[in-house]
C-alpha cells in the first residue's frame, strides 16, 4: 500500500498514543497535539485513513488502528529504528542527532533496502535509545526495563534505554558520558528530594536528580 509521508506520520502518531491507552485507542485532540495541527485537519485525515481501512473512526468517538494499520505502523517504526542504528553506529551521529534524520529516512518505501540495511547492521535487536526493533514479520518484543529510580540501593545496573528522548536530555547524557551499556551503582537516595547518589565510570560518585533517574531505563 502506497502512503504519503503525512499519512505515515499520522499512523505512527496514532500507534504511539494508542500504546499508552489501556483500551488501545486515542482521540482527535490527542493526535492534533502530537502532530502539532488542528483537530479539523485531523478529522479530515482520519476519514481518508478510514477509507483505506487503516483506522476505525467515527466523529466524536475514539480512534483505533485496524490490524492493517497497526502492521503499517510497526513497519515504519522498524525502518526508523534501523536507520537510527545505522546513523549512530556507522556515521557516528550522537544520540540526540539520530531521531530527526531517521524521521526523514523512515519514509523510504523499498523493502529490499530495509532488508539489506538490517543484514548490513548485523540484525540489531535494539536502537541507540534501547528500544526494540520490530522483526520483518512485525514482531515487537519489549524488554523488561526499570527506571533507575526504581532500583534498590547497592545494586549495580546497566543503562538500556531512555524514557525521554528529547534532544536536550540526550545531549546531557552525552555530556556526562552516559549511554547504552553504561553501568551505574545506586548508593543512596536522598530523602529531601529523592535524588540519588550513584557511582559510574570507575567508581566516580555523583548525585543525579529524580527527573534524571525517572528517565533512564536500566536492567540489573
Amino acid at each position: 500500500m502506497q502512503l504519503s509521508q503525512t499519512e505515515e506520520n499520522y499512523i505512527k502518531a496514532i500507534y504511539a498514543l494508542s500504546e499508552r491507552s489501556p483500551s488501545f485507542d486515542t482521540s482527535t485532540n490527542e493526535i492534533a497535539v502530537r502532530i502539532n495541527t488542528k483537530p479539523p485537519s485531523v478529522s479530515d485525515m482520519l476519514r481518508k485513513l478510514t477509507v483505506k481501512k487503516l483506522v476505525t473512526y467515527q466523529k466524536y468517538k475514539r480512534v483505533t488502528l485496524t490490524k492493517t494499520g497497526r502492521q503499517v505502523a510497526i513497519q515504519i517504526i522498524r525502518k526508523h529504528r534501523l536507520w537510527e542504528v545505522f546513523l549512530h553506529d556507522k556515521l557516528q551521529f550522537t544520540w540526540d542527532e539520530v531521531h530527526e534524520v531517521a524521521e526523514q529516512l523512515e519514509h523510504i518505501q523499498s523493502e529490499k533496502l530495509t532488508e539489506r540495511l538490517e543484514k548490513y547492521l548485523g540484525y540489531p535487536k535494539y536502537d541507540p535509545h534501547g528500544d526494540p526493533i520490530p522483526s520483518a514479520t512485525g514482531e515487537l518484543k519489549e524488554a523488561k526495563r526499570l527506571m533507575l529510580s526504581e532500583m534498590e540501593m547497592g545494586v549495580t545496573c546497566q543503562v538500556v534505554g531512555v524514557k525521554d528522548s528529547s534532544s536536550e536530555f540526550l545531549q546531557y547524557l552525552h555530556q556526562i558520558d552516559v549511554g547504552i551499556g553504561t553501568k551505574i551503582k545506586v548508593l543512596e537516595q536522598i530523602a529531601f528530594d529523592h535524588s540519588l547518589i550513584v557511582s559510574f565510570k570507575k567508581g566516580h560518585q555523583t548525585t543525579v536528580s529524580k527527573k534524571f533517574a525517572d528517565n533512564v531505563l536500566v536492567t540489573s
